[in-house]
């Protein structure tokens, strides 16, 4: 023992000659993966909760991977049929080309207990002619020609991005204000979603809004889209 070596002393030394850590073992530290990129018209949708002081609301998300262009409404219920309608107002909403859609294994989008989606196996029954029965969200993807992912079981943060959009509006809105009605809270929302989609400026978009990156990839990729987004803005059905 050195009886005059003060602890800062002994780490200094520890510093200067580079051993002030132990070193890392392979394996210690989680590898950083990267979200792969895609083209814009990939989806993720979710469903949350929200309350006003007339009581509960489900609250349906979408948030486009890419573009981050945002699409939300406010149910009463959180049916099958009730999803089916909400992907078939956001086809029609996005003047772009919808190819993939992100959802959990909740049963306002998938069969339970399924494994997974059922759409391949929908578009191979339409395609030979047979009868089936088949869950309407899915059925809608089928026929918009849109690949239906689920996350993996007990993995919900696969759905992350869909996830933290929920969190943002819930911070802008019912923790934020109290509502009185299911109306007042409609009426807000629908604020705070034009004005996220058409006038926020996004770092993730090198500073652009989502609209603006849309405008941006109809310039170079015309053949993702429906419709020209300079000539229509895209409806926001709250």
């Amino acid at each position: 023992m050195i009886p005059h070596l003060t602890r800062s002393s002994l780490h200094r030394c520890l510093q200067r000659h580079g051993i002030g850590r132990l070193p890392d073992v392979e394996g210690d530290r989680p590898t950083k993966r990267k979200f792969r990129s895609y083209p814009i018209g990939y989806f993720h949708i979710d469903v949350a909760e929200v309350r006003t002081e007339q009581g509960k609301l489900h609250m349906f998300v979408a948030i486009d991977r890419t573009s981050k262009f945002a699409f939300v409404e406010l149910h009463e219920k959180a049916t099958i049929a009730v999803s089916r309608d909400f992907l078939l107002r956001l086809i029609a909403a996005v003047p772009y080309k919808i190819h993939t859609v992100l959802t959990d294994n909740g049963i306002q989008f998938t069969t339970p207990g399924a494994g997974g989606s059922a759409v391949p196996l929908i578009k191979e029954a339409i395609a030979n002619g047979e009868r089936f029965r088949a869950h309407a969200f899915e059925y809608a993807c089928a026929i918009n020609d849109i690949e239906h992912r689920t996350t993996k079981a007990r993995h919900p943060w696969t759905n992350g991005q869909v996830e933290r959009m929920n969190r943002t509006i819930k911070d802008a809105t019912v923790k934020r204000f109290y509502y009185e009605s299911h109306d007042q809270l409609r009426s807000h929302l629908s604020d705070f979603v034009a004005a996220y989609n058409f006038a926020r400026r996004l770092k993730t978009l090198n500073g652009l809004t989502p609209y603006e990156f849309i405008c941006k990839a109809w310039a170079t990729q015309p053949e993702r889209f429906r419709l020209n987004p300079l000539q229509q803005m895209p409806g926001l059905n709250i």
